[in-house]
């Protein structure tokens, strides 16, 4: 029998992604370890090898295509001595269950289209449209919901997604109907339901202004999804400080002078990242997630440091910063950040994390907040370093200060702890030897 390629599960937490780029045809001969395609997650590009050795006997899902399930039959190769013109049928996609909720993963993020508290999915009658095996409209959840909530009928329309089944896009531009008669059963329960569920924003109103619209990439939604849900899940507390920065960049630039045979050259945000790490491990309360009914403790600080992409932001992630030089630091966020502006990220690279850091200080912002990445629970703005009157030795004086501000999770820091942690921050970079010891 021919066998089937799949759509992979490059991270674990994808559920569908972009198929890029074809790097085969039909006809062609591959063996194990041959690259077959692209395929684009919500946050990189990555190489689908072969594990099978055969010929490629039939592609089914052209390149370019968006929103690939996983585990979607792609492509057939038919092993030795096969006739290569017998195809095999793929077998049809699993029918998500939108009914039933899906037991609870530990600190497992959100995903796409799931509301954290949603209403039973009305049933519809089996003589609807395209039906699934006779008996309901083939329509993913996301795209009932949304149905639910704008009063659009499926039954008027045709789905363009595998097997036929009705996506979100094919929902945009139907004329609205009767609301499902489920819909208006329950109205008090309806209106806690909506109030909870992460806001998804409808077609923008044409005020006649010239325009055009630019289909969303998986980056920008997995981005809007998340920091919807940090904002409505986590209750933020932010805390500032005002830092000193004349000795650290004293100490740098005798740093960089020392370390340039080398070929490194620190920069600050390269000794922020360390200072954040060392504070973490000083203060342990600060170095957790909150999982609903557990609190995890973290024993390493692993910091994600926030990256301007074309297209979005990625957080490659520093791990046991706090146990690395500064050196070691610069070089392994020189690398990531390249290959992060090339979508050369490998999952674990960029998923995780015990805290994050936000520099916007080198675009000249001066103070800003920043939105907690779930599962973490805190993150550090940082804003630019610039010359203030300050107090030095009870007397003012011209400093070089910056603002930083920590963001964190109510739930699992208490106000107490955040202090401590800010304040032990502020003491390691206005007294920086204490990151090379």
């Amino acid at each position: 029998m021919p066998i089937e390629l799949k759509m992979p599960a490059l991270s674990p937490t994808m559920e569908e992604g972009t198929l890029a780029k074809w790097l085969v045809k039909e006809g062609d001969t591959v063996k194990s370890g041959d690259l077959l395609a692209e395929i684009e997650t919500d946050k990189a590009t990555m190489e689908f090898e072969a594990i099978d050795e055969g010929v490629v006997s039939q592609i089914l899902v052209a390149e370019g295509t968006d929103n690939v399930k996983v585990g979607t039959v792609i492509a057939t190769i038919t092993g030795e001595g096969e006739e290569v013109g017998a195809k095999a049928a793929p077998a049809p996609a699993a029918e998500p269950k939108a009914e039933a909720p899906a037991p609870a993963k530990d600190f497992a993020p959100a995903e796409a289209g799931a509301a954290p508290v949603s209403a039973p999915t009305p049933p519809v009658p089996a003589s609807a449209g395209t039906t699934d095996k006779g008996d309901r409209i083939k329509a993913s959840p996301l795209a009932r919901r949304l149905a639910a909530e704008q009063g659009i009928d499926l039954k008027s329309l045709t789905g363009t997604g595998p097997g036929g089944r009705i996506v979100k896009a094919d929902l945009d531009g139907a004329p609205a109907g009767a609301a499902a008669p489920a819909a208006t059963a329950a109205p008090a329960a309806a209106a806690t339901t909506a109030a909870l569920a992460p806001t998804t924003a409808g077609p923008i109103p044409d005020f006649g202004i010239p325009h055009q619209d630019e289909k969303l990439s998986g980056m920008r939604k997995t981005i809007a999804r998340r920091l919807s849900q940090s904002m409505q899940e986590a209750p933020h507390i932010y805390l500032t400080v005002d830092i000193r920065l004349d000795a650290l960049l004293k100490l740098r630039g005798e740093l960089n002078a020392s370390l340039e045979s080398r070929g490194v050259k620190l920069s600050v945000n390269d000794m922020l990242i360390k200072a954040l790490a060392v504070a973490l491990e000083r203060v342990p309360a600060c170095n957790v997630s909150f999982g609903g009914d557990v609190m995890r403790k973290y024993s390493r600080a692993d910091i994600s440091v926030a990256v301007s992409i074309p297209g979005g932001l990625i957080t490659p992630i520093i791990t046991d910063a706090g146990g690395k030089s500064m050196s070691k630091i610069s070089t392994e966020m020189a690398e990531l950040a390249g290959r992060a502006k090339e979508g050369k990220l490998k999952p674990e690279e960029y998923q995780g994390g015990t805290a994050s850091i936000s520099n916007m200080g080198m675009m000249g912002i001066k103070q800003f907040t920043a939105v907690i990445n779930p599962p973490q629970a805190m993150i550090m703005a940082i804003g630019a370093g610039e010359k203030r009157p300050y107090i030095v030795d009870d007397a003012l004086a011209i400093a070089t200060v910056m603002s930083a501000t920590g963001s964190f999770d109510h739930r699992a820091i208490d106000g107490a702890d955040g202090a401590l942690l800010m304040k032990t921050f502020k003491e390691l970079v206005e007294n920086p030897l204490g990151l090379v010891a």
